[in-house]
């Protein structure tokens, strides 16, 4: 099992032209299950309205748009502030997810909204939600997540998206790695009172070092996941199917049972602070590349596969068909 990296919700597989396909053999998100397991029930109300998401322990606002119109970046923190200070929902420590707490509510295998099935949360807006983490490709500019199919990009600070308010810390997620703070014009700033991401840093501390290299392969200390050491194995661009198939083949290599990872997988990678690639500094991988096929089938649209930008830490989706990404193979350590 998977430290700290959640199942995507993904339980269906499909070919590369969408059609619903028999799971066993495929080497796909919704065969192989990778991750933490959700609880049943996953969300739990609290006193004064709050909800509980047992899978993560952090607790959500019961309703996804709680000041009713979308703000910019700064009137989001100033949203918070207000909030605390009225008591809202029974309690005055509410603040702005950074982009692992927001992406970690989506639902792979959703759309419209990509939340998980049976929800309790109110005013759901199919739109672009901010996080506490600025883009560190773009300081001006934070990462928002899209509800209507679960993409993760950056926007201009001095746009307008919805703002959805958490409370607690993670026992589960790790922190994103971000530990500046910039202003709505992308100068850096002090942290202290601001409640972004670089003040906060909500989540589990990563192990140092994080990687150890284990010949071909890389050992990713926080994740327990084996990462080859090359992260261009195919030498360029695949469809994805070919990146499928390219993880097939490695197991006759050595024996672990390599494979595409899952979207959450590939995220768990990415470093916040970092761009060009957006993982950690010091990392050992080699010929990093842009864009990555994940194993985890678009719930909005199955003949599309959700994929990992590392020059910026986006998550896109690309379509099936096209040899328009790489293949990055995953696998866990044998067991002694």
């Amino acid at each position: 099992m998977n430290r700290h990296i959640l199942r995507t919700g993904l339980r269906h597989c499909f070919d590369a032209g969408g059609t619903s396909v028999d799971c066993a053999g495929s080497g796909q998100d919704a065969e192989i299950g990778a991750g933490l397991p959700w609880p049943e029930p996953r969300f739990e109300p609290q006193n004064a309205g709050a909800v509980l998401d047992r899978l993560t322990g952090l607790c959500w606002t019961p309703t996804a748009a709680p000041f009713d119109f979308p703000q910019t970046w700064e009137e989001a923190f100033s949203a918070m502030d207000a909030l605390n200070e009225d008591n809202g929902f029974g309690h005055s420590d509410w603040r702005l997810p950074n982009r692992r707490e927001l992406r970690s509510l989506i639902c792979h295998g959703s759309r419209k909204p990509a939340l998980p099935p049976g929800h309790p949360f109110g005013k759901l807006h199919l739109g672009w939600y901010w996080t506490s983490t600025s883009a560190a490709i773009a300081p001006a500019y934070a990462w928002y997540v899209h509800l209507e199919g679960g993409r993760m990009f950056y926007g201009k600070k001095d746009g307008f998206c919805l703002t959805w308010p958490v409370r607690g810390t993670s026992p589960v997620l790790p922190v994103t790695g971000q530990t500046a703070c910039f202003d709505i014009a992308g100068r850096p700033v002090s942290c202290r009172g601001t409640g972004q991401d670089g003040e906060v840093r909500s989540g589990v501390p990563w192990p140092d070092p994080r990687f150890e290299r284990q010949g071909h392969a890389v050992l990713d200390r926080l994740t327990g996941l084996l990462w080859l050491h090359d992260a261009d194995e195919a030498g360029g661009m695949l469809t994805w199917s070919q990146g499928l198939e390219l993880a097939r083949g490695l197991r006759e290599r050595d024996g672990l049972a390599w494979r595409l990872p899952t979207i959450n997988e590939l995220e768990s990678l990415v470093d916040a602070s970092a761009h060009s690639p957006a993982l950690p500094r010091g990392h050992p991988f080699r010929n990093i590349r842009d864009g990555y096929w994940s194993s985890t089938t678009s719930g909005f649209e199955p003949d599309w596969s959700y994929c990992l930008y590392l020059t910026k830490g986006a998550v896109g989706v690309g379509y099936k068909s096209l040899p328009e990404f790489f293949a990055w193979p995953v696998a866990a350590p044998k067991v002694p």
